[in-house]
C-alpha cells in the first residue's frame, strides 16, 4: 500500500477515534503508519504493534518481531536470533500480539490502551499535541527503538503531506 493510499484509507478511522476519545487524529494515524509500514505489516489488523500479554484467549497471534534490550537473558515464546549491537542486544523473536476484526477496532483499542495504562499518563495529558505525545510514549518505553519519538515525528510529517487538501 502506498503512503497516499494508507492515509486516504485510514484517515476516517483516525478521525472517528478523535471524536470518540479526543486523541488528535494524527496520533493513531502516524503511529499506525510507522508500526505497520504504511499498512504492509498490519497482520490481523494490528497497526500498532500492541502485544498480547496472555497468548491464550483467542485474540492473539504469534508474529516475528525485533526488540532492542539491554540484556541477553530476556524471555520470549521463541528466540530466533540475538546480536550484540553496542551496549544493546538486538533480538529477532516470535511474540504474542493482539489481533482485531477491523482497522476501526484496532484504532479504538490503541487509544484505550493508553488510557488504561498509568505509565502513559503524561502522554495522555498531551493527547491533543502529537509531537509531545510521541515524546512521552517514547519516554514511557512504548517501543524499544532508541529514536522512537523522532521516527514518529518524521512519519507524522509524511502523513501531513498526504492529507487531503
Amino acid at each position: 500500500m502506498t503512503p497516499e493510499l494508507f492515509v486516504k484509507t485510514y484517515l476516517p478511522d483516525a478521525k472517528r477515534e478523535e471524536q470518540r476519545s479526543n486523541f488528535h487524529y494524527l496520533i493513531p494515524l502516524t503511529q499506525a503508519a510507522l508500526e505497520s509500514g504504511w499498512g504492509e505489516k498490519a497482520v490481523g489488523n494490528n497497526f500498532f504493534g500492541i502485544k498480547d500479554t496472555d497468548g491464550i484467549n483467542g485474540n492473539e497471534q504469534l508474529i516475528t518481531t525485533t526488540e532492542y534490550l539491554s540484556t541477553d537473558k530476556a524471555k520470549f515464546p521463541a528466540i530466533l536470533k540475538i546480536v550484540k549491537i553496542g551496549n544493546k542486544f538486538k533480538y529477532t523473536v516470535k511474540d504474542w500480539f493482539r489481533k482485531y476484526p477491523s482497522a476501526a477496532s484496532a484504532f479504538a483499542d490503541h487509544t484505550d490502551f493508553f488510557l488504561k495504562n498509568p505509565r502513559y499518563a503524561k502522554a495522555v495529558a498531551v493527547k491533543d499535541k502529537p509531537e509531545l505525545f510521541f515524546k512521552e510514549i517514547a519516554k514511557a518505553s512504548y517501543a524499544t527503538s532508541e529514536n522512537y519519538s523522532q521516527q514518529l515525528i518524521d512519519v507524522m510529517h509524511s502523513v501531513i503531506k498526504r492529507l487531503p487538501k
